[in-house]
């Protein structure tokens, strides 16, 4: 291009412009991810991704992002905090059975929407100094291996529980990228800090990751309570406790989350009634209040169908106290045959204890 100012110059524009626009890191990676398609491969072979079909479907697009997007040859990754100071710590929510925990990244505003619109904004910042080009951006919403780029990036590296891990910055952030044909200079990885910890592995309810750096995505309670749409397999349910929307466990429990800062978003303050929630009144939301009480939020996307298959299973872990066996019975005729097997299991947990 032309007009392409002086790239390493660049990039120093385009980290203080992401900082100006709420992200408190960016990093850029080339696009060679060779080991990871085959880590994916040998993982998608096996199995483990569940029902999650999306994650073969789309071939080699999801390791190889010039085959995404024709031209790309680095791939801009931004990070956001998301933790809110106001938020309940998970572990405490998560030891009291009356309410519903939900994962702190779904307190808020649906971070797709809060992150797109910043990356666009940066991305159009770029195209200013750096002319029309190749720029799409993505924000967890086509086959990217966000993780792998960031890694790459230098943002941070794989934990044991397969998240993203930053020694100044936890895991509580969100990831968001970029894919542009500007052949800017790259980031340095940085090592893996884990030593031999394995907190995250030994505090999984559901022991989902089954070795250090491996997780079974089937045995997971976030991919049981938001990705799978079938009933809950029963070994799972009393392991979930009150885990009705993802599961924050492994995170909670990493050292390296004592460095974490609280975000500054408003957009991420938690909603009315999701943060400790009462099971028992969560449940008895018809669809429309649910719709009206998740709108703009990750959590709308399951539905108030399995949002009380969840909550089904919660309550099935909860206290046998009177507004919780109440709660139950009056979604004993439910419509939807996957929550009544779901509030049949819950009263029996009761009637049997």
């Amino acid at each position: 291009m032309a007009n392409t100012p002086d790239l390493p110059t660049l990039v120093r524009e385009i980290r203080a412009e992401g900082r100006r626009l709420g992200f408190q890191q960016i990093g850029i990676a080339d696009t060679d991810l060779g080991d990871h398609e085959q880590r994916l491969n040998a993982w998608l072979s096996e199995g483990r991704q569940g029902d999650m079909e999306w994650m073969a479907r789309h071939g080699t697009k999801r390791t190889r992002p010039g085959e995404l997007v024709p031209g790309t040859c680095r791939v801009i990754i931004a990070r956001m905090d998301y933790l809110p100071e106001s938020a309940t710590p998970a572990l405490e929510l998560a030891e009291q059975p009356e309410k519903a925990c939900i994962s702190r990244y779904a307190l808020g505003r649906d971070y797709h929407k809060v992150l797109r619109k910043r990356l666009k904004e940066l991305a159009g910042f770029i195209e200013s100094r750096a002319g029309p080009g190749g720029y799409r951006v993505f924000t967890d919403s086509a086959p990217v291996m966000e993780k792998p780029l960031a890694e790459k990036a230098g943002l941070g590296w794989i934990g044991k529980h397969t998240n993203l891990l930053n020694r100044h910055a936890g895991s509580w952030f969100f990831l968001g990228e970029i894919y542009t044909d500007l052949e800017l200079p790259t980031d340095e990885p940085v090592r893996d800090h884990c030593g031999s910890c394995r907190r995250c592995i030994d505090v999984c309810p559901t022991r989902a990751i089954t070795a250090p750096y491996q997780l079974d995505a089937r045995r997971c309670i976030s991919y049981l309570t938001i990705e799978h749409k079938g009933a809950i397999p029963e070994e799972f349910r009393a392991p979930m406790g009150n885990r009705v929307y993802g599961c924050d466990d492994c995170q909670a429990v990493c050292p390296w989350n004592r460095y974490a800062d609280f975000t500054g978003e408003t957009d991420f303050t938690p909603r009315e009634d999701l943060d400790g929630g009462e099971l028992a009144d969560l449940f008895l939301w018809d669809e429309k209040t649910f719709l009206e009480k998740t709108e703009g939020t990750a959590i709308r996307r399951i539905g108030h169908e399995r949002w009380l298959r969840n909550l089904a299973v919660g309550l099935g872990n909860a206290p046998s106290t009177r507004k919780v066996i109440e709660a139950l019975e009056a979604r004993r005729d439910h419509e939807s045959p996957l929550v009544r097997e779901h509030v049949e299991w819950a009263l029996g947990r009761h009637n049997n204890a």
